[in-house]
């Protein structure tokens, strides 16, 4: 199999995160996935993004996790980025950094609540926040435990993995995604602007509520409803 494309798409991804300031260090990574071929190509284990290329990015098989192709060890998330995309088909690339607003919302850990249209345009509801893992899950198989904590919390809550393209794990970090690199990416930023924005918004009015629900409506519909008219030809 040719996995070059992926492959490709996923190095992009990973070097916007650092462009974005979404990144210190080697602190995130990012994925892209061929549910087609049940493959998808992520980040080397701590390599530097300076040292990254889309040949070094390594093929793992969503089902097994195991490595499909690549010289180099995935990332020590992998196994939580092959849960999502078991549990999620529809979405195409993950996500994952520690930047520093959505992960001091994760440390409290509370979520990010809908306070406005930015937020609205891009992410349906409040980004949530998953519960504390337990002892037995963090000594156990860690980062799979992690992808099977953020499936719990958006099951339980009957979120929609489309309306709420993001989630913050309890003392860790953001996860976001989208049917593309760009639109995960994309959907990363956002996370973490509307974090940093819901920060500064909590400062000023200490006891701010939520956005009226048929504002927040109206503004994510537009954009990704069914009679979506934001952009041009459909595009979002």
């Amino acid at each position: 199999m040719n996995y070059q494309k992926i492959r490709e798409e996923a190095y992009v991804a990973n070097i916007r995160i650092v462009e974005a300031g979404l990144v210190l260090l080697t602190w995130g990574n990012a994925s892209v996935a061929d549910h087609e071929t049940g493959v998808f190509a992520i980040k080397p284990s701590g390599v530097a993004y300076e040292d990254l290329s889309a040949e070094s990015m390594v093929v793992v098989d969503i089902m097994s996790g195991d490595t499909v192709e690549g010289d180099l060890k995935p990332s020590s998330d992998t196994d939580t980025h092959a849960e999502l995309y078991r549990a999620f088909d529809r979405i195409g690339a993950i996500v994952h950094t520690h930047s520093h607003y959505a992960v001091c919302f994760a440390q409290v850990p509370q979520s990010i609540p809908i306070l406005g249209t930015t937020h609205a345009d891009h992410f349906r509801h409040a980004i949530p926040v998953t519960r504390d893992m337990t002892e037995e899950e963090v000594t156990g198989a860690y980062e799979l435990n992690t992808g099977k904590v953020i499936v719990e919390c958006f099951r339980s809550a009957g979120i929609s993995d489309r309306d709420v393209p993001g989630v913050l794990v309890a003392r860790h970090g953001p996860f976001a995604w989208g049917s593309t690199g760009t639109k995960a990416v994309d959907n990363a930023i956002v996370l973490e602007e509307v974090a940093r924005m819901g920060m500064h918004t909590a400062a000023i009015a200490p006891d701010i509520t939520g956005a009226p629900p048929h504002l927040t409506e109206k503004h994510f519909t537009r954009k990704h409803g069914p009679q979506a008219y934001y952009g041009q030809s459909g595009n979002t």
